[in-house]
């Protein structure tokens, strides 16, 4: 049980539990951002209106577009 919830899943993708632990901040961090711009948008429509866009463009480019065939560890070893 303890591996399924904290090992599995980020050595899946090659990951140690405090690096994804980092990654998952991140990107919950700029989602929270781009949130809340969307929502000060919907209130006033002049304002924030690419930064909702923005973030969700840089989050997919970093998770899926650019994404490493490497595991940050066999880049730390090479």
């Amino acid at each position: 049980m303890f591996n399924r919830l904290f090992r599995d899943h980020p050595a899946s993708v090659g990951e140690t539990y405090f690096e994804h632990m980092g990654v998952a901040v991140s990107f919950g961090s700029a989602m929270l951002v781009g949130s809340i711009a969307c929502f000060v948008h919907a209130l006033i429509p002049g304002l924030c209106t690419r930064t909702g866009s923005g973030v969700v463009t840089k989050l997919h480019r970093r998770m899926v577009t650019h994404r490493h065939e490497e595991t940050p560890r066999e880049a730390a070893n090479a």
